[in-house]
């Protein structure tokens, strides 16, 4: 019985990796100006490249779609590693959330992307799963220092991003940093010394993920 080696893909250049990175900024940017209509001709132009640099690296406009939806998660779980790593806990899950809503209103455009394609959802779906982890010890670590009401739970972080994100879509064109006076409210009522009593249970998990259904057949 023979063993057949697999050789490992090689690594790109310095120069075709810089085409590569060039090719996913100028398209992550198209997007969110123009949505996913944009041609690939204009991210070419955007990118300063010739189409055939752009194809070698994505044959097809899905893979360059797939490229940015992958780097644009891959910031949200740095955002979260990098709350994690603040001593202080508050600071962290401030920052954290702080962070998100930034580059949700820096990603308008991909929602489409998301909403439209099963491919883009099912990158959200994996998302979330590794991101739910990270959530729950940004919430545990700020309850244990006194600094997070007690009563809040990772079902709840939903809610947060739900309504930031309802006001950042809102509002883009309007006042596009009100989103910021949105979140000093909604951290002042996450305060453990302004705590009151919650009137309502949070979610179950069943019934935040057919909340989440719905919002998502919207």
């Amino acid at each position: 019985m023979s063993t057949r080696l697999t050789t490992p893909p090689r690594p790109l250049r310095r120069d075709a990796q810089a085409n590569r990175e060039r090719i996913v900024a100028a398209a992550r940017l198209a997007f969110a100006a123009e949505g996913t209509g944009v041609s690939v001709e204009e991210i070419a132009r955007r990118a300063d490249v010739g189409m055939g640099t752009l194809y070698r690296h994505f044959p097809a406009k899905a893979d360059l779609v797939d490229a940015v939806l992958e780097e644009a998660f891959a910031e949200f779980i740095a955002a979260a590693h990098e709350a994690l790593a603040n001593d202080d806990a508050w600071a962290g899950f401030r920052g954290f959330l702080e962070r998100v809503f930034t580059l949700h209103r820096e990603n308008l455009g991909l929602k489409d992307v998301i909403a439209t394609r099963a491919h883009g959802r099912e990158r959200v779906e994996a998302m979330r799963a590794r991101m739910r982890p990270l959530v729950r010890q940004l919430i545990e670590r700020a309850q244990a220092q006194g600094t997070l009401r007690a009563d809040f739970t990772p079902e709840d972080m939903p809610l947060v991003f739900w309504s930031a994100g309802h006001v950042i879509d809102a509002t883009a064109s309007v006042a596009p940093d009100v989103w910021r006076r949105h979140l000093g409210m909604l951290l002042d009522g996450l305060r453990a010394e302004a705590a009151s009593p919650l009137p309502h249970p949070p979610l179950t998990r069943a019934q935040l993920n057919r909340a989440s259904e719905r919002g998502a057949a919207r």
